[in-house]
């Protein structure tokens, strides 16, 4: 969560090498307090990479931010050797767009790859589904993650499966988490950050059962709550611009909807959608609203300026990553704070 203020208070902290405060630790254990030097950090500093957006350090930053415990090899291995999920045909129709002009990450990610991780977690929100359903405990694999019980509680899906199931259950299909068009874009930037598929995968199923669930489920109804506010955030922060798109009849659902589906992974360039995402992650993955926002603003005289603002909205222009996140700064001390609140709560 960030507030205006949030940063002016965070500045009496120096920022310090990444490297050493993942080696060391949180001083005397405090972990919040280690949590805090690490965004503060990020904040101030970066992450440090490659002009490729390649780092030692980020998806073990990621995987702190997302709380993401360690996962054995073994249990991703028996998700994959499960095959073909229901999920299957769809992912194969998906897998091929991902970032696929983007030389940068075919050279790095496979079709295989991605295939291979989307299946698994597919197999995963079988699972938990059933589990849910069905009355089970959860699936076996859910302990062997370290996590707790309530990821069975949040993962549910909207495959078609010869699983039996419960006839007194009240879940439909608008309800379950399953896969849908775009995840394949947010499995991505995990795949070409990691190490391993294993880390690709655990961080990315953080995501979206943890993080952005409301996303993912069959109505998408997080990614429709999020449209909306990009309209009533813009409202707020530049009333002029929003007048004038809601004049043309531009609203967020026409221009926006992939950009808050992936966390503007849609947009290159990877690089920069790679350092958004360590801002994201680390202050909230809801802030990615204000971060649309705020490309917007970055082009604002374009768009009053044109009496077709819709030509320059079919497609954003490149990522800006370090003026958009300063932009959204400033508009976090800007919104009402019962609309922060539901900034923070749309993709649940």
């Amino acid at each position: 969560m960030l507030r205006g203020g949030e940063a002016d208070a965070d500045s009496a902290r120096l920022p310090q090498n990444l490297d050493v405060l993942l080696l060391r630790g949180p001083a005397s254990g405090d972990l919040e307090a280690g949590l805090d030097q690490l965004r503060y950090t990020i904040l101030m500093s970066g992450v440090p990479a490659n002009s490729d957006g390649m780092s030692d350090v980020r998806m073990y930053l990621w995987l702190i931010f997302l709380n993401v415990p360690p996962l054995r090899t073994d249990v991703y291995l028996d998700l994959v050797r499960q095959g073909a999920s229901p999920a299957h045909a769809k992912i194969q129709n998906d897998t091929f767009r991902t970032f696929q002009g983007d030389p940068l990450f075919r050279r790095r990610v496979t079709q295989n790859s991605i295939t291979r991780v989307l299946n698994a977690v597919a197999w995963r929100l079988n699972d938990a589904h059933e589990a849910r359903v069905n009355g089970w405990q959860s699936p076996p694999t859910l302990s062997e993650f370290g996590g707790s019980p309530d990821t069975a509680n949040i993962s549910r899906h909207s495959f078609t499966t010869s699983a039996r199931t419960d006839a007194t259950s009240t879940t439909n299909d608008a309800e379950q988490i399953g896969y849908v068009q775009g995840m394949n874009v947010l499995a991505g930037p995990f795949l070409y950050a990691a190490r391993s598929e294993v880390e690709a995968f655990a961080g990315f199923e953080k995501l979206i059962t943890q993080e952005l669930p409301g996303y993912v489920r069959g109505s998408m109804e997080g990614v429709h709550k999020g449209l909306a506010l990009v309209d009533r955030v813009l409202d707020v922060v530049d009333p002029k611009l929003y007048t004038h798109l809601m004049a043309h009849n531009m609203e967020a659902r026409i221009y926006a909807f992939a950009s808050v589906l992936t966390l503007c992974a849609c947009t290159p360039p990877l690089p920069e959608v790679l350092q958004l995402w360590d801002f994201l992650f680390a202050y909230g993955a809801h802030l990615n609203i204000l971060c649309i926002v705020a490309q917007l603003v970055l082009i604002r005289d374009q768009l009053l300026d044109s009496p077709s603002p819709n030509q320059i909205l079919r497609n954003l222009p490149p990522l800006q990553t370090a003026k958009i996140i300063q932009f959204a700064l400033t508009f976090a001390a800007k919104i009402p704070e019962d609309m922060y609140e539901e900034m923070l709560n749309h993709a649940k």
